[in-house]
């Protein structure tokens, strides 16, 4: 069921009341600095655990204020592009608004992996994000993913946010604790999965069952949908199942990075013991 092409199609609406699929977020109110977002890592957690991947290659420039340069490890404090500026100095070279907490990283990202290497071996759960773009959802779906024990998360080489900046601020170090692929098509990756032994559970509100009945604790991939458009006809007809979040309350209707926690549960609840782990 391979195809040239994937295509947002009219969806059939959702029964009134009944809409899972995610929510556009409100602009996160951040504005382009001097230099591009898409080079700079800032705040505590996010850069530390950008300096302390082996993947990463060498950072180009570490900016900290003189009161945070105190509590530097050691090996950080000799690194050659370590600069000590005033606080309003960092602000310049990020975006308006930036919570820098007093650091700042100007680094690569780690090279992508493939789709066979991070499927190998089959056991756990992979997330496939399908054209969501908003950063401050993807950061908090790494940061959900870190939590429950994922094993990595596949996003598309386009239509898809970089791993830095405000989305790795709100993923707080996860970019760099959650192997990633980015790939070309998602059907094809899924039908590569599906050979390895992944089976594929797309989250539809629309879905006929909930998603505690579909998960099996299999290998599972996750499969989130776009805000505003859910997960695409061409993608849904590569998962094996459609699953829904049941929601006694009343008001069902979730934005992606939550409905992506609470699945993200539900599959850790139904996995064996030691397949949650990192």
């Amino acid at each position: 069921m391979s195809s040239h092409s994937e295509r947002n199609d009219r969806r059939k609406p959702s029964e009134p009341g009944r809409d899972f699929r995610s929510k556009p977020r409100k602009p996160h109110g951040f504005s382009k600095g001097a230099n591009d977002e898409k080079d700079w890592i800032w705040g505590f957690h996010a850069v530390e655990a950008a300096l302390a991947n082996p993947a990463r290659p060498a950072p180009k420039r570490l900016l900290v204020t003189a009161e945070r340069a105190k509590r530097l490890a050691p090996n950080l404090a000799k690194l050659p592009c370590l600069q000590v500026l005033e606080n309003s100095e960092i602000a310049r070279h990020l975006p308006s608004g930036a919570v820098h907490q007093g650091l700042a990283l100007k680094i690569d990202p780690p090279e992508s992996l493939s789709v066979a290497e991070l499927g190998t071996p089959a056991r756990g759960v992979l997330v496939m994000l399908d054209q969501i773009t908003d950063p401050q959802n993807v950061g908090a779906i790494f940061r959900s993913a870190a939590a429950f024990g994922v094993r990595g998360v596949i996003l598309q080489d386009r239509h898809a946010p970089a791993l830095s900046g405000v989305l790795a601020k709100t993923a707080v170090g996860a970019v760099d604790k959650i192997p990633y692929a980015h790939v070309v098509n998602l059907s094809r990756a899924l039908e590569e999965l599906a050979e390895m032994g992944w089976r594929a559970i797309g989250l539809a509100g629309e879905a006929e069952q909930t998603l505690d009945v579909v998960l099996d604790g299999g290998p599972t991939v996750l499969v989130l949908g776009s805000e505003g458009e859910g997960v695409r006809r061409l993608v849904a007809e590569h998962c094996d199942a459609m699953g829904k979040i049941a929601m006694p309350g009343g008001f069902e209707s979730l934005n992606v990075s939550a409905a992506a926690a609470i699945a993200l549960y539900e599959a850790a609840r139904v996995r064996p013991g030691d397949e949650i782990s990192l």
